[in-house]
This record gives structure tokens, sequence and C-alpha cells, in this order.
């Protein structure tokens, strides 16, 4: 098993992780009744996006010597109705300043778009992916 949720009421969950015993809380957004006084289940799921593509690409460039420490990641969610889902992730990637060649930008934006959480979501989910070296 990898993690225990429990639902809290008023819409609120708390998510345990079993290894570490790290707790995520999440709320329901604003838009969907909720407190939106923690990420809600969908930003989770956007912002994992984010999450597994600098974790990829951080083990990509440490095979390379390469250092993209201080990278970070903007997230927006995009939700469509009939049914409410995620439409559209947006993610704008930002490196620190460094002489990246034109093959590691190449490799590294290519293990950042084949993560397993961009091969784990629907395909109709829009992945708009923006690289700023």
């Amino acid at each position: 098993m990898t993690a225990k949720v429990i639902y809290e009421g008023q819409l609120r969950t708390r998510m345990t992780h079993l290894y570490s015993s790290t707790e995520v809380i999440t709320d329901a957004p604003l838009d969907n009744h909720g407190l939106a006084q923690a990420f809600s289940p969908t930003d989770i799921v956007a912002t994992g996006l984010a999450s597994c593509m600098l974790t990829v690409m951080g083990i990509k460039a440490r095979d390379m010597s390469v250092d993209i420490t201080g990278t970070t990641a903007e997230v927006t969610k995009v939700m469509a109705v009939e049914p409410r889902r995620i439409s559209e992730v947006h993610v704008t990637l930002t490196f620190p300043k460094n002489n990246y060649t034109d093959k590691e930008k190449t490799i590294l934006e290519n293990t950042a778009k084949t993560c397993p959480v961009a091969h784990s979501l629907h395909p109709d989910i829009k992945q708009v992916l923006q690289f700023v070296w």
C-alpha cells in the first residue's frame, strides 16, 4: 500500500504517505463548494506533472553532470465542465542561468515530456509546456 486517505468532513481529506508518514491535506476548490484552504485533488494531479518532470530531469541532469538545481515550475490547471475534469495543464519550467548546450536542452526537454505522470494522464488532457533557458 502506498498511502491512506481519510475524509475529515467539510470537503477535506488527509492523505498519509505510509513510507515516510508525510501528510497532505486537500480541500475542494472555491468553485466546487470548498474552502480552498489547501491543494484540491485536481491541483495535486496538475502539480504532480511538474514535480515528476523536475524529478526525472534531475536524474537525467545528474547522469549528464549538468546542474539544474534551482529550476522552477509554474503550473496552471484549466478545468472543463460537463463532465467536470482537468482539460489542460500548463507548465513553465525556468532553469537557472547556465551554459546549457543545445543537446543538453533537447535531452532535458524530452525527458520532461516523457515523465511517468505525463504518460499517465489521459490523452485528452492538453499538456502545454514552456521551457525557459
